[in-house]
This record gives structure tokens, C-alpha cells and sequence, in this order.
């Protein structure tokens, strides 16, 4: 039973993490090409591979420092989920979304502003698909609508950068009763010929997809963006068939007809602005 004891030194060894270069955080592997890249060239590169071009995913404060001119105001920020269902999975709604919040310094899954673009007043919504995987519950399906009320009220853009899982499971039917308010509220916006641009990013699926991120006036998408309602496995599993290569990414979309343009991140902000300007005219 020797094995089982051991003698303490008289002197404590000086703990290894003290010898060694800490490093962790400094580098990033690129999903698609296995590149390792320095974190400060990432940033500098708008989390963009600089070998294969890859585009990482972005949250939503980064989101908006990208497309807006400086500051923006946001709107509605104080809504917060209720539990409807008193749902309980691993954990209690509740508690995941006291965890999220706290966690994220974030009340829901998207950050709805009013700001600058290129000089022009838009209102903008971003999905975040590090709360609850971006999902659409009653405060992102609420937060999306006011944002189409004012742009409807005071003709503004509306921009929507989508980036989700779909409906939120955890509130039921009331996530799917988003769906049809957005594309009601939507429809309303259209008659005023109010432009609204929408804007596809990795991923954008499920009832996001159904709804408001495929009826924008311009759809356009993020280089190999994963879009659609189901995901390929799923649909493989149903259909019993091997679908095509590149199957739901923004490029075969593009090709056949269900988006409008693929756009790299660093040429994005100067394609909506340009967008604009044709719906609306040149900003004052």
C-alpha cells in the first residue's frame, strides 16, 4: 500500500504554473483551416481567418461597434423574460436566465439601438447567440417589434443581423406566437416603403428563419453562413439522402436564388450604407 502515501517535502517546490509563459487566450485555431492566430491580429481582422478568410462568430455589442458610426442609444433594454411554462430542463428557465444575465451583463438575447450608419439615423437589432443560443423568445419577438413601430413611425432603416437557433423551446407557444407578430409588424412596415435590410450570419436557423431574417426588402449573408430551418443532419435523417456540398451555406443559397448578396464582415457596413442610399436617397 505504499503507493498510496506519500512523504510531504520539508520545503514546498515553487509551483510549476510560476515557470511557465502564460499564454492561454493569446491564440485562436481557425475552425476551417486549423490556422493558430494571435488574438490581437484576430481583432485587428474583425475576427476574420486571415488565411482562408474564415469569419468567427460575433456578438452583439461587437456587432455594433462594427456597423454603427460611434455611439447609439439603446432601446428597450430594460424587458426581461418571464417563465410562462415554469419550464425545468437541467436547470430551472429561471436560474438559466439569472446565469445568463449575470454572466453576459445582458437582459435577453438581442440589443435593439437607434445610432448612426455612414451618417444616417437607422434603428438596428442584434442577435446574440451567446444567450441561450440566440434564441427568439417573448422579449426578442417584443424588442424586434417596437424597433419595426418606431422605424414605421419616424420612416427609419431597420436593420436586423441575425444570428440564432430558432424559437426559444423554454417559453412554448410563446415564442412561436413571435413569428407571426414580427412578419404582421413587418408587412405594416413594408406598405409605408420603409427599407428593412436583413442580415444573415453563422447560424441563422429554426423559426428566425421562418420569420423576419428571410423577408428583409435585401437579404444578405456573411460568407459560409450555416441558414435554414432545419439543420442537415436532421434533414439528411428525414429524407434518407446525402445533400449537396456546401448544402444551407450562404454561397449555395446565393446560387439558387434565396438570398440577394454575400457580403465579407469588412465590406459590410459600406454595402448597407450604399443599400440605403438607393432606398432612400444620399444621407444629410
Amino acid at each position: 500500500m505504499a503507493w498510496f502515501t506519500r512523504k510531504t517535502p520539508s520545503v514546498s517546490p515553487q509551483p510549476e504554473r510560476d515557470k511557465t509563459v502564460r499564454t492561454e487566450g493569446l491564440w485562436h485555431k481557425c475552425d476551417s483551416c486549423g490556422q493558430i492566430i494571435w488574438r490581437k491580429s484576430l481583432d485587428e481582422s474583425l475576427h476574420c481567418c486571415p488565411k482562408c478568410g474564415h469569419h468567427f462568430k460575433l456578438d452583439a455589442p461587437a456587432r455594433l461597434k462594427l456597423l454603427l458610426d460611434g455611439e447609439y442609444q439603446e432601446l428597450d433594454e430594460k424587458l426581461v423574460s418571464s417563465d410562462p411554462l415554469e419550464f425545468v430542463d437541467s436547470k430551472p428557465y429561471t436560474q438559466r436566465l439569472a446565469e445568463m444575465r449575470n454572466s453576459l451583463d445582458m437582459r435577453d438575447a438581442v440589443i435593439s439601438a437607434e445610432g448612426k450608419l455612414e451618417g444616417r439615423t437607422a434603428i438596428i437589432c442584434v442577435l446574440d447567440l451567446r444567450f441561450i443560443g440566440g434564441s427568439m423568445g417573448a422579449v426578442v419577438g417584443e424588442k424586434i417589434t417596437r424597433a419595426i413601430e418606431r422605424s414605421i413611425a419616424n420612416h427609419t432603416p431597420l436593420i436586423i443581423v441575425s444570428a440564432s437557433g430558432g424559437a426559444r423551446m423554454q417559453e412554448g407557444a410563446v415564442s412561436l406566437m413571435q413569428l407571426a407578430k414580427i412578419s404582421a409588424a413587418l408587412m405594416r412596415l413594408d406598405e409605408t416603403k420603409t427599407p428593412y435590410i436583413s442580415v444573415l450570419t453563422d447560424p441563422t436557423t429554426g423559426g428566425v428563419t421562418a420569420s423576419f431574417a428571410m423577408l428583409g426588402d435585401l437579404n444578405i449573408a456573411e460568407p459560409g453562413a450555416l441558414i435554414g430551418f432545419a439543420g442537415p443532419r436532421v434533414i439528411e435523417q428525414t429524407i434518407r439522402q446525402k445533400l449537396p456540398e456546401g448544402f444551407q451555406r450562404s454561397e449555395f443559397l446565393l446560387e439558387h436564388g434565396f438570398l440577394d448578396a454575400v457580403v465579407k464582415r469588412g465590406e459590410l457596413k459600406r454595402y448597407i450604407a450604399q443599400a440605403l442610399n438607393f432606398f432612400c436617397g444620399p444621407a444629410e
